[in-house]
């Protein structure tokens, strides 16, 4: 289909590690958003916050967009300098972060409530953004009509696209994407929208591109944790199923090893691990026992054996529909 893919990005999972070991194994992404980094000012630069959009971490995939989480015009503009120097054309300012110790600081989606205070940054932002700037989204903190007080607000910069998640902030992933909101919001906005929200499959992606014919670019997250192979489907790439485990098996034993060169503790990685199988294992609903293995391990070795013993059952691979 002529769309374009945007991996989301998920705090602990889409880093650039798994980024990379990605892009090897599975195609039909076009772009992926890093996840957000926090504001700094230039009297506390954290050259640590960086390492994940560092071009020769990102190698392999060049479509990569850096997200900014802040509310501050200063701090914001010093960062976005600075990861245009990096060669980043484009930002991405985080509006959306569901997690109530970011959103109680007023950012993330804890900015969606004060329109005036998003007016005045954009203001400042724009008077002096080196690149151009993208927002992600949700329909609100607390409700949904607040995105309806800040789009007469968009429509006055030049922001290159809206991403919007319609769900609000307190419901986290609970429930179900809000279409029939999306519907209006696209009704009463000028700017390119971006969809994202609940694709988890290509029945799914299809039943969106049908009610939003002018919607080419799509953001998914957690459908391609729960099934990688996704992307690629929803562009009519045709694949054996029966290759499908020891692809996986590929995938998964690379992002282990990579994972073990770059973490010294047993607790990260069988930690990443872990919360790679909370999405991956949904796409297993018959093998519960072997995953809560997985799941139950507390070394790297115990993680490993019982990862082979997983693949070695040659599990049927059923995601999403």
């Amino acid at each position: 289909m002529g769309c374009e893919i945007i991996m989301a990005p998920l705090q602990g999972f889409t880093d650039a590690v798994f980024r990379d070991v990605y892009f090897r194994h599975f195609t039909g992404v076009d772009h992926a958003m890093a996840p957000f980094i926090s504001t700094m000012t230039s009297c506390r630069i954290n050259s640590s916050r960086l390492k994940d959009v560092i071009p020769e971490n990102n190698i392999h995939f060049p479509g990569l967009i850096p997200q900014i989480l802040g509310n501050d015009v200063r701090d914001f503009l010093f960062l976005a300098e600075k990861l245009v120097e990096m060669g980043y054309g484009c930002v991405n300012w985080n509006m959306g972060c569901p997690h109530s110790k970011v959103a109680r600081k007023k950012r993330g989606s804890g900015l969606l409530p004060h329109h005036d205070m998003v007016a005045e940054l954009l203001e400042g932002i724009f008077a002096a953004i080196p690149c151009s700037l993208s927002i992600k989204l949700r329909l609100g903190r607390h409700d949904s009509d607040e995105i309806f007080r800040l789009l007469p607000v968009f429509d006055k910069y030049p922001i290159d696209e809206l991403i919007v998640h319609p769900r609000t902030g307190v419901q986290m992933y609970t429930g179900k994407a809000d279409v029939d909101a999306f519907e209006r919001v696209a009704a009463r906005t000028s700017h390119t929208l971006v969809y994202n929200g609940d694709i988890v499959s290509v029945r799914g992606f299809e039943t969106i591109a049908r009610r939003f014919p002018d919607i080419t670019r799509f953001m998914i997250g957690r459908g391609i944790l729960a099934n990688p192979f996704l992307p690629s489907e929803i562009k009519g790439k045709d694949r054996d199923p029966c290759e499908d485990l020891d692809r996986l098996k590929l995938f998964h034993d690379e992002l282990f090893e990579t994972y073990c060169h770059k973490f010294y503790g047993p607790v990260h990685v069988t930690g990443r691990m872990k919360g790679f199988w909370a999405y991956l294992g949904q796409s297993f609903p018959d093998a519960r026992k072997s995953i809560k293995k997985m799941l139950k391990s507390k070394s790297r070795e115990q993680y490993q054996a019982a990862a082979e013993t997983f693949f070695s059952l040659k599990c049927s691979f059923l995601p999403p529909e």
